[in-house]
């Protein structure tokens, strides 16, 4: 049976939302720059700001890869290694898959660095595919920018946690896990099924991977394993060094699958070396 639900869900464990989605994090803050705002929170935004927001929320609502890279540096860098023509290729992927994606995203705080403008906000996506499996996205993602000359030239990931669905009836999933753990740190990682399973079968996975620009691009294969209870319930050991990594959990019955994953910070000095993630018993 287990061998079975996996042969049909194959297609769809191989998908890597997330990596697509932080790539479109295009930081609608850019427009700030020419307005030479000092305020250090996004209460004081004058109107014409907020205006410009919309309008660009609306110019990524269309799809419009060109129109949004125009306002990025040809040498912009991203925390996790993406640059401005990787992400062009991304963004057309991202786009051509989920054409009817919606944004909206608030400017949380920005200050001056001399000719460079700081800004950070959290932007929401969200859409669905228009294919007969229902799939469905929804993410939320907090960045920090760099402008200069009214353009950007650096980005940094600082949250991120993105939602997949598919199918009739996805299994609604409580997902509790640290945003930002210290090296070698052992931390709890749960992924709760809420709907009494019944006389369904529940399979899952627990992934845990560094987060590197070339992985945008290779999606990590998913082996699933049949669960003896209602979600999976892991232990882990942060790395012995200082990076960031993607932490997802996959959760299919019989009648859908949920993908979450979490951006998770490891952060602090050298310490114990990392193992890997094992049930909690």
């Amino acid at each position: 049976m287990r061998n079975f639900f996996t042969f049909l869900l194959q297609g769809q464990a191989k998908f890597s939302p997330h990596r697509w989605l932080i790539l479109l994090l295009f930081t609608l803050g850019f427009t700030i720059a020419t307005h030479r705002v000092n305020a250090q929170t996004a209460n004081n935004a004058p109107t014409e700001l907020r205006n410009l927001l919309t309008q660009v929320d609306t110019a990524a609502t269309r799809g419009d890869v060109k129109g949004v890279l125009q306002f990025y540096s040809p040498s912009f860098t991203n925390s996790d290694g993406i640059n401005r023509q990787n992400m062009e290729k991304a963004l057309s992927s991202l786009w051509k898959r989920y054409p009817k994606l919606q944004y909206r995203t608030q400017v949380q705080s920005w200050k001056r660095e001399g000719n460079a403008l700081v800004v950070q906000t959290v932007t929401t996506i969200t859409g669905a595919t228009a294919s007969t499996n229902n799939m469905a996205l929804n993410s939320t993602i907090k960045s920090r920018q760099r402008l200069e000359g009214g353009k950007i030239v650096r980005q940094e990931i600082l949250s991120e946690r993105t939602v997949l669905t598919s199918g009739a009836k996805p299994p609604t999933v409580d997902l509790k896990l640290p945003e930002r753990v210290n090296v070698g740190q052992q931390y709890n990682f749960d992924a709760v099924v809420q709907e009494p399973l019944g006389d369904d079968y529940l399979l899952g996975a627990a992934i845990d991977e560094p987060i590197q620009a070339d992985k945008y691009f290779n999606p990590t294969p998913v082996d699933l394993e049949l669960l003896t209870s209602g979600g999976l319930f892991k232990v882990g050991r942060a790395p012995n060094q200082a990076e960031n990594r993607w932490i997802s959990a996959v959760l299919v019955r019989g009648e859908g699958m949920t993908m979450i994953t979490q951006r998770v910070q490891v952060v602090g000095g050298r310490n114990r070396p990392a193992t890997p993630q094992k049930p909690r018993r």
